[in-house]
């Protein structure tokens, strides 16, 4: 299937982590001109998609780069590994993960909207996660939770544009994933898997899917909602 991305220039913030680097090799096999981003970028640009004034200056050197851009993806934050468990209910390492993650999410689809509904195309793309689903550890499911909703009222917002925002809520990911799936668990799944779910959602083919939520790896089995 041809999923019409040749030539699409492709902006990937955290492009160069475990799952942006899936998705920038996946979008360059199908032909689009994917650009990693990230504070030490060995390519691509150098980001701080914490920092207003270098995401505006990220967003300049891509446009005076390629002259356009037809898509965004987000997958730049602290991994959840990188969380203190003993901590899950801490409101300091509520806010800071929330701000690393939904905040990200929310400065770096601001900044391309407007751009995106003038020319009448564009498609956004959030990677929360599965914490989303679960309670148990209010600081995961907080920050995930928060670029869904972020995801849905931007989606709204640019309705009937030719825009189109969605979030995709992986699970444990792993190069070797299990095939198990225990109750009250989600099934894990590898970064490829994850990036041809987002390789799709950036492609003229998924226009009419907006507003989405999309879990890869089993979701959680047993679970119901969001």
């Amino acid at each position: 299937m041809d999923l019409g991305l040749t030539g699409r220039v492709i902006l990937v913030v955290g492009g160069h982590g475990l799952i942006g680097r899936a998705v920038v090799a996946q979008l360059r096999a199908e032909g689009a001109i994917a650009v990693p981003a990230s504070r030490h970028a060995p390519d691509g640009i150098v980001m701080d998609a914490s920092d207003d004034a270098s995401v505006a200056a990220g967003l300049s050197e891509v446009r005076a780069a390629h002259g356009r851009l037809d898509g965004l993806v987000v997958t730049a934050a602290p991994s959840a590994r990188t969380l203190d468990p003993a901590r899950n209910s801490d409101p300091a390492q509520v806010l800071e993960a929330f701000d690393a993650k939904a905040l990200t999410f929310l400065r770096l689809a601001n900044a391309v909207l407007p751009e995106m509904t003038e020319t009448g195309y564009g498609r956004v793309v959030g990677i929360s996660g599965q914490n989303a689903f679960l309670t148990g550890n209010i600081t995961g499911s907080v920050r995930n939770a928060a670029v869904i909703i972020a995801a849905k009222n931007l989606a709204d917002a640019t309705a009937g544009t030719g825009v189109t925002v969605n979030a995709v809520s992986p699970s444990i990911v792993s190069e070797s994933p299990s095939t198990d799936v225990a109750l009250g668990r989600s099934g894990e799944c590898s970064p490829a898997d994850v990036a041809a779910v987002v390789t799709f959602l950036l492609s003229p083919l998924s226009g009419a899917i907006s507003g989405e939520s999309i879990a890869v790896g089993h979701r959680v089995r047993g679970v119901t909602g969001l």
